[in-house]
């Protein structure tokens, strides 16, 4: 279905999201059935037929295990995710007394909107960058990182906040936290099944045939049975980290458009892209937190796998679509260094300030003393009647 305008982008992206979810889910089967096939095919040299038609049946019987173990996963997550990504980043809660400047424009961005206001975080680091995570509205928190909150003006970092609400307000971020949990389990049982491939020697036993079989079995079917589970395993690796990407680089363009909805600011988004440009990176930080950041610097080879558009592609749409300024790249000074002041005049030396008295009710806003001339009436109370 066509879309057309951002609601409908919005809509249309959901479904498809869903689509990628399910398929997503769907590869850890396939990673089932390889590691059933590597197994028959470590266990027994038989033909290439025979191996898979065991396989097979060793799949029907893992597949109700498969399921559960992977819907426990992904409750244990559901309620863990944030306080393991915390470990990770060394997020923390602020307040509006820690945090008002930060406090506040979150806050004003939610009443204007009726949101509900997420947690709000903040993590040691000299990095710019920003990230939402949750899974329902107990849960929703965004994280700013210090170094985005001393080189971002107001409005640059409500721009930032506005981007990752609506990310909450999209569901991305739910979406996000599920496709990264049932990815883990695919590259968990990915790198499981090497492990013991690789533990076996690459190599395999001949064992008696438990089912009376054994001279219709044939041989020779091994190598190519594990050379069949080894590309299957490394396809649903590759598929998995293919969904990932295609979930966060088809979201960050609406975010972006969606900070501007909110903020009716688009040259505040895109200067605050250039400022997070290349100093996005957190150190320490695992590519399941990066991926939900506001930016993922790759470059390179790495940039094959970006999980984000180019910061390049992300300020052409909004100059494009939502009639912003791109300044082009914006030079910060270095780490450590505050940006050098604006020039302004020198106060006057307090000797050389004349000694005029604020006029007050009971004078006319001259000064005898240094026969200056009155002042001009001021406005309000004190002002002369007429």
């Amino acid at each position: 279905m066509a879309a057309y305008g951002l609601y409908t982008h919005i809509q249309s992206n959901k479904r498809r999201s869903i689509a990628l979810l399910a398929s997503l889910f769907l590869l850890v089967y396939l990673l089932v059935y390889a590691g059933a096939l590597a197994g028959e095919a470590l266990s027994y040299d038989a033909s290439l037929q025979w191996l898979m038609q065991r396989a097979w049946r060793d799949f029907l019987s893992a597949a109700p295990w498969a399921t559960i173990g992977a819907v426990v996963w992904i409750v244990i997550a559901y309620y863990f995710h944030q306080n393991i990504i915390d470990a990770v980043t060394g997020g923390h809660a602020v307040t509006r007394k820690e945090e008002p400047r930060l406090y506040n424009l979150l806050e004003n961005l939610c009443i204007s909107r009726g949101i509900p206001m997420p947690a709000l975080k903040v993590m040691q680091s000299d990095a710019l960058n920003a990230f939402a995570t949750g899974m329902n509205e107990k849960q929703y928190a965004i994280t700013v990182t210090t170094g985005l909150l001393s080189r971002l003006d107001d409005a640059e970092i409500e721009a930032v906040l506005g981007h990752e609400l609506t990310h909450i307000r999209n569901g991305d971020v739910r979406m996000m936290v599920i496709a990264m949990i049932i990815a883990g389990v695919v590259a968990f049982f990915a790198e499981l099944l090497f492990r013991m491939w690789f533990n076996a020697g690459f190599g395999w036993r001949s064992r008696r045939s438990d089912d009376g079989d054994s001279n219709g079995r044939g041989k020779g079917g091994a190598g190519a049975a594990l050379l069949i589970a080894a590309v299957l395993i490394g396809l649903a690796w590759l598929l998995s980290a293919m969904v990932r990407f295609a979930l966060s680089r088809s979201r960050e363009l609406l975010a972006d458009a969606g900070s501007v909805e909110l903020t009716k600011n688009p040259d505040a988004m895109i200067s605050a892209l250039r400022k997070i440009e290349g100093r996005g990176e957190l150190e320490g930080a695992t590519s399941a937190v990066m991926e939900m950041c506001v930016d993922n610097p790759r470059s390179g080879f790495a940039d094959l796998f970006a999980t984000h558009p180019s910061i390049d592609s992300r300020v052409e749409a909004l100059v494009k679509y939502a009639g912003g300024h791109d300044p082009g790249p914006i030079a910060l000074p270095p780490l450590g260094e505050a940006p050098a002041p604006e020039a302004e005049a020198a106060p006057a030396p307090a000797s050389e300030i004349p000694a005029t008295p604020y006029p007050g009710p009971w004078s006319n806003g001259s000064d005898a003393s240094t026969n200056a001339p009155p002042a001009p009436p001021l406005p309000g109370p004190w002002g002369p009647h007429r």
